[in-house]
């Protein structure tokens, strides 16, 4: 028990320095690019993001959760281990290949990725180098100080040198060239660590591969649902709009998911003993601990969103503050919506269930905002709006499945 609570707290704090290092990062850099970037050249960077947004999707395809939980079960076994890893890098191989195929298309056919084609080629090399870090695997042997290390030189190197390169809109190329920088040192050091733990990478084949891909389906659309609650909003807002109110709704969104950043690294650091143990002592004892600390925050963050949008992004985007209060539900609802999924639901079994729920959840946004443009009311606010609803409704029901199977956890003690 002693070692499964430290295993615990050991996790959770290293992912909450990654976290606090993700949030922390690109807040330093967006008053800075905000104000160095006219407002149109921002928009266009927010909207390239929300594209890479997929395209990581489709690289990650839920191995992050599937693959951890193969490197849980594969144990001590050094000669499945190799299995497990060399499987997973090449089917992420392949999926980073047809993910460039799509960008391609939508360069294609999308204006304001073909008029910043280059730009958005050189973005998606960041993407496709995440296939080299095997996050999984470090998650799965609970390591979670080599993510940590990794991502904050990662972003570091990114960041600090962001404010040496980047003083204009004619230097908008170094955004992504200092992120594939950054993340080219990260794959270095991730590969080192993986030779210290004599880890050899050994696919079985493109056959296995494809199967990984199979079983990992399930998690991915789970995901795939996930990302559409933002990224989504975020294309169409491009398709509808200029790219100022792309702008605003970027940088609304970026203040959103700094926060939600520090809700990962609990879910993630206690769903590797979720997974072993079941313990829904686990899971109250989270809930007991941060209700008062969310409901506090989401206030806060009501009371002071102008003050907030006039320190990170300027006098230009106080107008988005409406917007930014609108979807404070969003910080409250996810995070429990977050917990009773894969490290409740997904610790037992359920996957159907829990990826279900977001499937769901995510075709209601999708018709809502679709309903929105046919009744002549899509704008940023109806959006925000939108956005809260579905995400109570997502906690709502995987609330309610986690009541229906209770009987299937345990409770080793971990609530007492």
């Amino acid at each position: 028990m002693k070692n499964s609570k430290h295993a615990i707290v050991k996790n959770t704090s290293m992912l909450y320095i990654m976290s606090i290092a993700k949030m922390i990062f690109p807040l330093i850099t967006l008053p800075y690019l905000t104000r160095v970037l006219t407002v149109p050249c921002y928009g266009v960077i927010t909207y390239v993001k929300a594209i890479m947004q997929y395209m990581q999707l489709i690289v990650d395809f839920g191995f992050i959760l599937s693959g951890t939980k193969d490197i849980v079960m594969a144990g001590q076994d050094q000669d499945k281990l190799n299995h497990e890893v060399g499987n997973i890098f090449m089917a992420r191989i392949l999926l980073g290949s047809f993910a460039f195929g799509c960008l391609c298309i939508l360069i294609y056919f999308i204006k304001i990725l073909n008029e910043n084609a280059l730009f958005t080629i050189l973005s998606f090399v960041v993407v496709f180098l995440t296939c080299f870090l095997m996050d999984f695997y470090f998650r799965g042997i609970e390591k979670m100080e080599i993510i940590t290390i990794r991502f904050v030189v990662m972003r570091g190197i990114s960041t600090i040198l962001t404010f040496f390169f980047v003083k204009s809109d004619k230097d908008v190329f170094w955004i992504p060239i200092l992120d594939i920088i950054g993340s080219i040192a990260a794959v270095v050091l991730v590969w080192i660590e993986l030779w210290k733990n004599n880890i050899r990478i050994r696919p079985q084949g493109i056959s296995i591969a494809f199967t990984k891909i199979k079983e990992s389906a399930v998690y991915f659309f789970s995901d795939m649902a996930t990302t559409a609650f933002n990224a989504f909003n975020t294309v169409l807002v491009g398709i509808y709009f200029n790219t100022a109110e792309v702008a605003y709704w970027g940088v609304c969104m970026q203040i959103i998911g700094a926060i939600q950043s520090l809700y990962s690294p609990i879910a993630d650091g206690i769903y590797p003993q979720m997974v072993r143990n079941k313990d829904i002592g686990i899971i109250k004892r989270i809930i007991k601990i941060f209700l008062p600390l969310i409901a506090a925050g989401c206030i806060f963050t009501f009371f002071v969103a102008k003050y907030a949008l006039l320190i990170i992004g300027g006098s230009r985007y106080i107008d988005a503050a409406p917007i930014l209060k609108l979807l404070v539900p969003v910080l409250f609802f996810s995070f429990f919506s977050m917990i009773f999924g894969w490290p409740t639901l997904g610790a037992i079994g359920k996957e159907k269930e829990t990826t279900m729920t977001t499937v769901v959840t995510a075709c209601i946004q999708v018709l809502g905002l679709f309903l929105l443009i046919a009744v002549g009311r899509f704008d940023l606010i109806t959006i925000a709006i939108l956005r809260g609803i579905t995400e109570s409704i997502l906690f709502f029901s995987r609330y309610l499945f986690y009541r229906k199977f209770r009987n299937e956890f345990t409770t080793i003690g971990l609530e007492k």
